[in-house]
């Protein structure tokens, strides 16, 4: 008889366990959900990204976003029926706000090894490296980015991206000024503040394009830079919904449509602000 009450106590606790197991998977699942589902509850898929980086991300001049990351991310968004959210973010608080919730996805950003300690990449949609632009007075001195690594030359370049990561690593005796926009950092050339700006190829080759005479594009790149879409980590749904994506408008010609838009034309230059 005594051990009754001894029984229902052993029972009671472990009624109690379940339920508190129960409690933490409910909470596990809820933390783990997919992005994908948030999508589909919304129906609004959020990019984070960075207006003006060329051809990628820009606004033109009636304040719309447009470029090759906008479109392919309103494809995207087309594939699925929701409604495409541009959400424009300055760089350095652009994994913040992916990590917090206020976008889904961000685009235009290369894959490092750092990078990825923070959030999970699809697999590389384009390849991009970093190149030069320099003074039209340095066009006989300079002819790589090596002859740039010297005390007497300032280079400019866009703080907390890869532009600057490779103007430490492979200009480092050089004096390296840091701006918050690529547009900033470019301008110092032509301002006669700095001999040479890092950045990314397609940006560089746009520059110059539309800047005539006022800078020389060192079009060799001199680093190997894959630029992925990039999730919150640990969500395998979302990132296998990426890479099917990306398999798939490669496969049916529509990134080849939209590739040729933004980089085998350049009709849209005149409609940027």
């Amino acid at each position: 008889m005594k051990l009754k009450p001894f029984t229902q106590h052993i029972r009671g606790v472990f009624a109690s366990s379940i339920a508190i197991l129960s409690l933490f998977s409910s909470v596990n699942a809820n933390a783990a959900e997919s992005a994908l589902d948030g999508i589909l509850r919304s129906g609004e898929l959020k990019f984070c990204f960075e207006s003006g980086y060329l051809p990628f991300e820009m606004t033109d001049k009636s304040g719309r976003y447009i470029g090759f990351d906008i479109d392919l991310a309103k494809q995207m968004a087309r594939s699925i029926d929701v409604k495409f959210v541009p959400v424009n973010t300055a760089w350095d608080g652009i994994i913040p706000a992916l990590k917090t919730g206020k976008c889904d996805f961000i685009g235009g950003m290369t894959i490092t090894p750092k990078r990825n300690l923070s959030v999970n990449f699809a697999d590389p949609y384009i390849e991009v490296g970093q190149t030069l632009l320099i003074s039209p007075k340095l066009a006989d001195k300079i002819h790589s980015y090596r002859d740039l690594n010297n005390a007497q030359y300032t280079i400019a370049t866009q703080m907390g991206t890869t532009g600057a990561e490779a103007a430490n690593k492979y200009l480092s005796k050089a004096k390296i000024d840091l701006y918050d926009t690529s547009a900033d950092a470019a301008l110092q050339i032509a301002n006669g503040q700095a001999d040479a700006f890092v950045y990314d190829l397609p940006y560089n080759a746009m520059y110059e394009a539309r800047h005539e005479g006022k800078v020389i594009h060192l079009d060799q790149s001199f680093t190997f830079e894959p630029l992925g879409w990039a999730v919150r980590r640990g969500d395998a749904d979302f990132l296998n919904f990426l890479n099917n994506f990306l398999r798939q408008v490669k496969g049916d010609g529509t990134y080849q449509r939209i590739y040729d838009k933004w980089f085998k034309s350049d009709k849209w230059v005149d409609s940027v602000q």
